[in-house]
């Protein structure tokens, strides 16, 4: 069975019924979803789950488990040194020294064992605008499908300072097959328990490559890479008047009819990467604070209740606007916290 899995929980509720509901028009009323807990803060999701009988919770504790001890153990092999580099840089480690608000994310790995025998993985923070069928139909002759640009960046993938880094991956490897984890396609299956023992042997001696700030995405590249499977990146091999953007970055989407276009072709999906879940909350709750393709989000999210939808008053404020003088004043003074 071909499905989709979203990591989500209560924080990213309003982003999580967005994509649902965009799920439900572009890609298909009756798509199997399976939401995989980032935490154990789900009270609005579980009830959201209830709304909607393609949707599910993934609950299997033992391939949780399993990933869960398969992660950790890979952490305990980071030398501390570079931990230490990355904690003066302001990351906060966590257990195991993993980034302490990132401890969830590497929970998308559930799906390599979960329900589907072909998945899509979605990040929440994701609207799907056109059909999903092409990275299907893809997985047939690969195991793992991206559409992004990632491979142009390989600062937030690996810890660039390694000495190890260009001893482990070639050039073409670093420059060609980098991908953001935000959206992926793949099969159950292709990380089987001896794959996995295989490489956490290896990263015993290189674990250091990885990019600490972002666990699930620089170890998902570090995987995908080292055991050499077989991988496809759309936006690398369709013709390049037919490559259509992905990101919120972005500025020259054309929206028409509740969709994007990018050189008069449709959006595959877009991704609010970079944007805090705390915005998109604060908007559901009447603030009028305005960030790209805002009426986008806010149609999908309230495409079942329109009449929840928040009628903004006051003049917007950008998402990105610098603090108040006010604000600045108190925070110099240590009376703001925020």
């Amino acid at each position: 069975m071909d499905g989709i899995y979203i990591l989500a929980n209560d924080v990213v509720y309003h982003q999580l019924v967005a994509l649902l509901n965009s799920i439900e028009v572009n890609a298909g009323a009756d798509f199997p979803v399976c939401i995989i807990p980032y935490d154990n803060n789900l009270s609005l999701v579980k009830q959201e789950v209830l709304n909607r009988k393609n949707v599910s919770i993934f609950e299997n504790e033992k391939i949780s488990a399993n990933w869960d001890d398969f992660v950790k153990t890979i952490w305990t092999y980071y030398p501390q040194e570079v931990t230490e580099i990355w904690h003066k840089q302001g990351y906060e480690i966590g257990e195991q020294g993993l980034h302490k608000y990132r401890e969830g994310a590497y929970h998308r790995y559930y799906g390599f064992d979960g329900i589907f025998e072909r998945f899509i993985y979605l990040d929440a923070d994701t609207l799907v605008l056109n059909s999903l069928e092409m990275f299907f139909k893809q997985l047939d002759e690969y195991d793992f499908i991206v559409y992004d640009f990632q491979y142009k960046d390989i600062s937030h993938v690996y810890n660039i300072y390694s000495s190890k880094l260009s001893q482990i991956f070639n050039q073409e490897q670093l420059h060609k097959y980098l991908f953001c984890s935000g959206l992926f396609a793949s099969k159950k299956g292709i990380f089987p328990q001896n794959k996995k023992d295989w490489l956490m042997s290896c990263l015993q001696q290189e674990a250091e490559i990885l990019y600490l700030p972002s666990v699930d995405q620089s170890l998902l590249n570090y995987m995908v890479m080292k055991t050499g499977i077989s991988s496809y990146n759309f936006a690398l091999n369709l013709p390049s008047d037919k490559v259509t953007g992905c990101s919120v970055t972005s500025d020259h989407f054309i929206e028409k009819d509740h969709i994007l276009c990018d050189q008069g072709h449709r959006l595959t999906y877009l991704h609010y990467i970079g944007l805090s879940s705390k915005i998109f909350n604060q908007v559901c709750a009447g603030e009028n604070i305005d960030f790209p393709y805002r009426d986008i989000f806010l149609h999908y999210r309230y495409l079942h209740e329109p009449e929840k939808r928040p009628k903004f008053t006051t003049k917007p404020k950008a998402y990105d606007a610098p603090p108040s003088l006010g604000t600045r004043i108190l925070k110099k003074l240590g009376l703001n916290k925020k």
